[in-house]
């Protein structure tokens, strides 16, 4: 075959694998430009509920935050609800989300809608809203403050090594997993976590309306179903989305406004990579890109420092 010929089918070959290439990039574009039109972006711009959703350990989320501030200063937002699923977390974090829940309802209605688990700073969570609802088997409570520190002392007996440590005072870095804590930093800690526990305590006696020494009775850490719950006057109803919109309905909201989600968004970029994979296999250049191995760069982590309240499962 003639070299000219073959030349110029090489270069044909390379336009046509640009404009697939192409074709696939814009598909993607305009998809997605079209979900955050008809879902996205688009779904705020007119008068609508709010709903965030605030699930797994609590920490301090700034991004979360900063979300929130957004409903409490969009005027097309005219009420919001938080759902909550959670265990609990961080003792600050879930202060600063009551304070920023706290903020939007001084502005417009707002309902915490328990979920599964709402308990210890997620329960502190939802008493940042008007009002509480939950389901009859839903867990709640478990109001109270931990602090733990490992012990790692006796492992490295065994195998033979030893710490050496100077330090300016007594106090500094303790309590230490390299040795068993003073009485003095016992101490020390101890202050902090009953002064975190009190803060606690008056927060629930304030926001639910409840005489000081009811809510130290409920403040053992126990947890109570909704049901439960409901009796001790920790939520105020029972219900769903139906309980919701009527609660909403009585502070002169539109039951039939749409409830967006303002939910954070934050796989955005691995549908993307999964949207692009599946369209390029489509084009038979499945060998070229594995978006879908995006998925298993970032394994989730989580550290939680300071004081917690949480309710821990499995613990012994």
């Amino acid at each position: 075959m003639d070299s000219s010929i073959i030349s110029d089918r090489r270069r044909l070959r390379r336009k046509l694998y640009f404009w697939r290439l192409a074709a696939v990039a814009l598909t993607v574009a305009l998809g997605f430009a079209f979900y955050a039109f008809t879902i996205g972006d688009a779904g705020t711009a007119r008068p609508h509920i709010a709903h965030v959703t605030i699930s797994g350990l609590i920490v301090d989320d700034d991004e979360l935050l900063e979300r929130l501030k957004k409903i409490e200063t969009d005027k097309q937002v005219k009420a919001a609800v938080i759902s909550i699923s959670s265990p609990g977390g961080t003792t600050y974090g879930g202060e600063k989300i009551f304070k920023a829940i706290r903020a939007i309802a001084a502005k417009k209605p707002v309902v915490s809608d328990v979920r599964t688990l709402a308990a210890s700073a997620g329960y502190m969570i939802a008493t940042a809203g008007d009002t509480i609802i939950a389901g009859d088997s839903s867990i709640t409570g478990s109001i109270g403050v931990i602090f733990q520190y490992p012990q790692i002392q006796p492992l490295l007996d065994k195998i033979g090594v030893s710490l050496q440590e100077i330090k300016s005072s007594p106090l500094k870095a303790e309590p230490s997993p390299f040795h068993e804590a003073s009485e003095e930093a016992k101490a020390m800690i101890r202050n902090m976590v009953v002064d975190s526990y009190n803060w606690f305590v008056d927060l629930v006696a304030e926001r639910r309306k409840l005489p000081r020494e009811d809510v130290l009775k409920l403040a053992d850490g126990t947890i109570y179903t909704g049901r439960q719950a409901l009796k001790v006057k920790l939520v105020d109803t029972i219900g769903g989305e139906a309980e919701i919109r009527a609660y909403l309905k009585s502070r002169g909201i539109n039951s039939e406004l749409p409830m967006v989600d303002w939910d954070k968004k934050s796989n955005t970029p691995f549908l993307l990579a999964g949207a692009v994979s599946r369209l390029i296999t489509i084009f038979g250049y499945d060998d070229l890109v594995k978006g879908q191995d995006i998925n298993g760069i970032l394994p989730p982590k989580l550290l939680l420092d300071g004081l917690l309240s949480v309710w821990q499962v499995g613990h012994d």
